[in-house]
């Protein structure tokens, strides 16, 4: 998966979103209730500042904190690893015949 592809729809998912957001925006974007953001922002889950009482959260700081999340190159590792796996197992097979 090419990453410009994959940033293009973190761009349209956070299209309509400010600079700078706030813990209800968040809440929606990601789609997850607001006790959890608290918690993931309370335990650095989530990239953002705390300032007194108040998060000052990044958008683009949370869309590159997506982006190196995404599970896509572990699993396509783990798949070629597998692949190199199982050719050298032939290989070494074919060598004792």
């Amino acid at each position: 998966m090419d990453v410009f592809y994959e940033m293009s729809h973190l761009d349209d998912l956070f299209a309509d979103y400010p600079a700078n957001l706030t813990v209800a925006q968040l809440s929606e974007v990601l789609g997850i209730g607001r006790a959890t953001t608290y918690k993931w922002l309370n335990e650095g889950t989530i990239p953002a500042y705390r300032v007194g009482s108040s998060w000052v959260i990044l958008r683009d700081e949370v869309k590159d904190f997506i982006a190196a999340g995404r599970n896509l190159a572990a699993d396509l590792a783990e798949e070629i690893e597998e692949f190199v796996d199982e050719v050298m197992g032939e290989a070494s097979d074919e060598e004792k015949q």
